[in-house]
């Protein structure tokens, strides 16, 4: 594809990764990107999860302070 702009000590650091791994640094450039986008994605679906969980949650229920539960649960 293109060129992409990168900070000569951050080129550093990728070629010293890219020499412990044997890799071209083209290579673990491209493996160090791909696996960022991957936790990002995982991130953002871990998001979306949340949010539709939360969203059970009916509006205007107080909910019960987990402590109270907790304390409750251990007089038994």
């Amino acid at each position: 594809m293109g060129m992409l702009p990168v900070l000569d000590e951050l080129l550093k650091r990728i070629a010293d990764l890219a020499n412990a791994s044997r890799l071209p640094l083209e290579a673990q450039a491209e493996k160090l990107l791909l696996e960022s986008i991957e936790r990002s994605e995982a991130a953002v679906d871990l998001r979306r999860l949340m949010d539709s969980i939360a969203a059970m949650t009916p509006k205007g229920v107080t909910q019960t302070d987990s402590v109270e539960l907790l304390r409750e649960d251990r007089s038994r």
